[in-house]
């Protein structure tokens, strides 16, 4: 499973597409200057970065970046992995013009410019030297893109700054009050199906040569405050990291849960570690979730690390495990 280190997660993926957006940025109430006129926004950086107008033309150097863009009907210029975009994160739809510029990891500053963007969204982890390189050519918006001490603010906050840079902060509020309100009815579903506080684990898993590496998502990781908010209740205790709130075990390490309760939730999007490497492992087939056939594998292209979009999607599949 390709994506699944810090490392791939701090890394950039570039959206790249001939042909602008999808639709053209209108003019609201919220934003009366948003159809033409100049914009200022204040990025994760601290610094004010200025365009002409908002902008049409984006490249986005994450997936979680890319789908934001997306969704507010701005159709990025390109992308790094594009094709696995496509597998990861089936929220948003790219268009078929989205071309690819390069690895996530490593992206080109050449094709980014090459396609004359407007503004580059990129993610506060990018490597520090690619920011300025770009600079040079084209205004850099940073997103914070994860903080575990508080992602849905965070998630809240970068959505809202990306909407201003291309003018489309109505329909920011519109899809964070839809988004909301999803939360608010799953809960309710849960509560009342009699579910409230269901423990839960949520995980990812690879294999390093032989060796089966399983990532939980701590309390708050963006897909975990999903499952808190419609009302479960996380039980991995294990150390996580301050930003992703991502945790790393192997099987064994999966003993400390005992609660016969308990759900797993996993990604899987590529490679299924928990049917193909752990099926057969003793360990493992003990564990309280295997032993009840609580497991619940979300669906290819759930990003984990997404925008509104990709949490309504995530939540419907956790409350419909839930209460069916």
């Amino acid at each position: 499973m390709r994506v699944l280190t810090p490392a791939l997660l701090t890394a950039a993926a570039l959206l790249l597409s001939a042909c602008g957006t999808t639709e053209t940025p209108a003019s609201t109430p919220d934003a009366p200057a948003a159809a033409s006129g100049p914009v200022t926004v204040t990025d994760a950086r601290g610094k004010a970065v200025t365009l002409k107008a908002p902008a049409k033309r984006v490249v986005a150097l994450e997936w979680g970046e890319a789908e934001m863009v997306a969704s507010l009907g701005v159709m990025p210029v390109g992308a790094a992995d594009v094709a696995g975009y496509h597998v990861w994160d089936k929220a948003v739809p790219l268009s078929a013009e989205v071309k690819d510029v390069g690895k996530r990891n490593e992206p080109s500053v050449d094709a980014i410019v090459g396609l004359n963007p407007e503004v580059v969204i990129m993610a506060e982890e990018r490597d520090s030297t690619l920011v300025p390189q770009i600079e040079k050519y084209v205004p850099v918006v940073v997103t914070k893109s994860s903080d575990a001490s508080r992602n849905f603010d965070r998630l809240r906050e970068d959505f809202k700054l990306i909407a201003k840079t291309v003018g489309k902060e109505a329909e920011a509020d519109k899809q964070l009050s839809e988004m909301d309100a999803k939360l608010a009815e799953g809960k309710k579903a849960v509560e009342a199906k009699g579910a409230a506080g269901t423990p839960f684990l949520m995980a990812d898993g690879y294999l390093e040569g032989s060796t089966v590496s399983i990532r939980p998502f701590g309390k708050g990781s963006l897909v975990s405050d999903t499952a808190e908010a419609v009302g479960l209740k996380n039980v991995w205790t294990g150390q996580v990291d301050p930003q992703w709130g991502l945790g790393q075990t192997d099987v064994e390490g999966l003993t400390a849960i005992t609660d016969p309760k308990t759900v797993l939730f996993y990604s899987a999007s590529e490679e299924d570690v928990f049917t193909t490497g752990l099926a057969q492992n003793a360990v493992y087939r003990r564990l309280p979730f295997v032993v009840s056939k609580k497991i619940h594998k979300l669906e290819a292209g759930t990003w984990t690390f997404g925008g509104p979009k990709s949490i309504i999607f995530t939540a419907d599949q956790i409350v419909k495990a839930i209460t069916a």
